[in-house]
């Protein structure tokens, strides 16, 4: 029978933020993808199309994101992990796999700690063994944080937007990276620096420890732009030509 039509909802997150979702498709399995940091459930619209004839596919929109409640005063990688829980035992799914983009990555990882068993398999999309290490040393990490960050504090909008055009491969549709560079510029200056400092200190807290733990359930996908790289990590697939 035809694939079931795409379905919105809203749930309510711990904090009491309301997380909007979308579903479509059916299965056995649930292929659960958490969009990056500043983005929305709509940076999953290609991968949603190709899935939804054999899967479920979900995508939500973590808080401060898309068209979920900005109420939320500090945007961790925990909490932004409870917004995927509280989609998931909504829909009720019983065997899933989560789908991370970069910031989404650690929240899928920190996800499959919430929700057990019924998680099969996480997949981080250049989000791990990219190179990027913070310190474990929390002095250091703290300090690279902040000089990470003092551009997006200085002048957000100009900041976020160079940062996120930087991700793109050569020859990338120049009307994607705009709408993606424009959109991150837009977005609530609070939240995305609360989250991109939750990202470093979840790095610090986790790394590699948290990754360790989820063994062969863990995969990734990482750019390889020049298509020249070598995987840092057995489990890591590289796609040549592909930009963050």
């Amino acid at each position: 029978c035809a694939p079931k039509a795409p379905v919105t909802g809203t749930v309510t997150a711990a904090d009491q933020v309301a997380v909007k979702y979308e579903t479509a498709g059916r299965g056995d399995t649930a292929l659960v993808f958490v969009h990056c940091w500043t983005c929305n459930r709509g940076e999953w619209n290609k991968q949603a199309e190709y899935f939804f004839a054999k899967y479920q596919v979900v995508r939500l929109d973590l808080a401060g994101h898309g068209g979920s409640g900005r109420e939320r005063r500090d945007y961790t990688i925990e909490a932004f992990a409870g917004d995927v829980a509280a989609v998931v035992n909504k829909l009720d799914l019983k065997r899933v796999v989560l789908v991370g983009s970069s910031m989404g990555g650690p929240v899928a990882v920190e996800a499959a700690r919430n929700l057990g068993d019924r998680v099969v398999g996480v997949v981080g999309v250049d989000s791990f063994y990219t190179g990027f290490e913070v310190p474990k040393d929390p002095e250091k990490a703290e300090a690279m944080g902040r000089g990470f960050l003092k551009p997006f504090e200085e002048n957000y909008p100009v900041a976020a937007a160079d940062f996120m055009r930087g991700f793109f491969a050569p020859g990338a549709d120049p009307k994607l990276v705009e709408r993606i560079a424009s959109g991150t510029a837009a977005a609530d200056k609070a939240m995305a620096l609360s989250a991109m400092r939750n990202v470093f200190a979840w790095h610090q807290r986790n790394v590699p420890a948290a990754l360790e733990a989820l063994g062969p359930k863990l995969r990734h996908i990482n750019a390889n732009p020049k298509g020249d790289g070598k995987p840092l990590h057995a489990s890591v697939v590289l796609v040549a030509g592909a930009g963050h």
